[in-house]
């Protein structure tokens, strides 16, 4: 008896240590299994138009669904406000959860975050935004843990040598929580929907007219984003 309870319990661990794993990790091309951001789903599900979906007005997080507002869905482009006379950046105090944008070494913007838990943490370190898009679907979980997030909006993925694109961390607005200075993500960094709006259209890559995706080159670099303690 004892001996088939071991073999239960071990049996268990293996169920939860996978689910684990296929949830919020994956594995980068040599085999090493990596945590991945909650961002991951929509870029492994290849759509990446950043088109807003009208026809999807509710989500399911925690447990219960969630009417989307209305200005998740609201097209109209803002405007870039200047032309900066110095490099755009963005801060993110993990300590804090407090991100500031900086033009230079003048304050633009400040708000409270939300990023990664602590068995979800935010990575640290200087990135880049590679690609924009003004909205993506998350998925993911299973059970009482499933969500399924339509229309994530005003989303800007970052990366670096260490934490390459693929891995599906980001900046984005957010609309199913309100708990905005405490660690509530899977690994990105959710801002207000107004704040996330503002920044979209503040930092590079610029977004050609008319268009709800670009992606940073060479002449259309992205913004710095620095993520410390």
């Amino acid at each position: 008896m004892k001996k088939n309870f071991l073999i239960i319990l071990a049996s268990g661990a293996v169920i939860i240590i996978s689910f684990v794993l296929l949830n919020f990790h994956s594995a980068d091309k040599s085999g090493r299994i990596v945590a991945v951001g909650e961002l991951y789903s929509s870029l492994k599900s290849g759509d990446l138009s950043g088109s807003v979906n009208s026809l999807e007005k509710t989500a399911y997080f925690d447990g219960g669904v969630v009417n989307i507002p209305e200005d998740v869905f609201d097209i109209k482009a803002s405007k870039v406000l200047g032309v900066a006379n110095e490099e755009r950046w963005i801060e993110v105090d993990l300590s804090e959860q407090r991100l500031k944008a900086w033009d230079g070494s003048k304050l633009f913007l400040e708000t409270l975050v939300s990023t990664g838990l602590p068995w979800y943490p935010t990575p640290t370190g200087e990135f880049r935004i590679w690609i924009k898009l003004r909205a993506t679907k998350m998925e993911g979980g299973t059970g009482k843990y499933y969500y399924y997030l339509p229309n994530v909006p005003y989303v800007m993925y970052f990366q670096n040598s260490d934490v390459p694109g693929w891995r599906g961390y980001g900046l984005h607005g957010t609309y199913w929580h309100n708990d905005f200075g405490t660690q509530r993500s899977h690994g990105c960094v959710n801002l207000p929907t107004e704040i996330a709006k503002e920044l979209y259209y503040w930092t590079s890559p610029v977004l050609p007219e008319g268009k709800s995706t670009v992606y940073a080159d060479e002449g259309n670099l992205g913004t710095k984003i620095v993520i410390h303690e």
